[in-house]
């Protein structure tokens, strides 16, 4: 389990990326400078909400440790003690996987 002290504002939610597959089905590995970033990750803090006109506060959809699939391009990454992670809006998850 990854421990870190960071607590996301509003409707914010930190992600750890999963890691990519190493070899296609068919057997073929995938060189490191091949792949893609994986957009799949493990949510590990999510903000409080997002705040609504009238100043009422709506809780997130997504909660600690949903595994999501979120957008190519969506968020912004950043590196704490050498490891990379991803704060991206609530509205950038496109699924949580079951």
């Amino acid at each position: 389990m990854t421990s870190i002290n960071l607590q996301p504002l509003y409707d914010k939610v930190l992600i750890e990326r999963l890691e990519a597959e190493q070899k296609t089905k068919g057997g073929i590995i995938i060189p490191d400078n091949a792949k893609e970033k994986p957009q799949k990750g493990k949510v590990l803090a999510v903000g409080a909400g997002s705040r609504s006109d009238d100043g009422k506060i709506t809780p997130l959809t997504v909660k600690p440790n949903d595994v999501v699939l979120f957008a190519k391009w969506g968020g912004t990454e950043i590196k704490i003690e050498g490891k990379e992670y991803i704060i991206l809006s609530e509205k950038d998850i496109l699924a949580i996987q079951k």
